[in-house]
């Protein structure tokens, strides 16, 4: 089970641009789901978050800048981000609690496989 994101790429500082991360189809529940960053020789970091039928939150680093929502009806999160700076530079993994059904009610956590963001000064 793997989320699949979209969206990344090289934008120059002041640009936006808008990350899409959806879960599978077919699952129980998709619950809390959200964005982490990481830059080259950097631990990973939280981006923001949102809970179904919540508002979501975003970090303080990004606040006024970025914006995290989501579809509930698509199962997918977004995130939202304008003027962006070189510091944004990193690869930005969503992730998302997902319940699968079937038998398994466990709530596990699932990863997307990263998407590149590279912002030039």
């Amino acid at each position: 089970v793997q989320l699949q994101a979209s969206g990344g790429g090289l934008v120059q500082a002041g640009g936006s641009l808008r990350l899409s991360c959806a879960a599978p189809r077919n699952i129980f529940s998709v619950n809390e789901m959200g964005w982490f960053r990481q830059a080259p020789g950097k631990e990973r970091q939280l981006v923001g978050s949102i809970h179904k039928g919540g508002s979501g939150k975003v970090e303080d680093s990004v606040k006024g800048r970025f914006t995290i929502s989501r579809d509930n009806v698509k199962d997918t999160v977004y995130l939202q981000m304008n003027s962006l700076k070189p510091e944004d530079t990193a690869v930005y993994y969503c992730y998302a609690y997902l319940i699968l059904g079937g038998g398994n009610f466990t709530e596990v956590v699932y990863w997307g496989q990263g998407t590149q963001v590279t912002v030039s000064s």
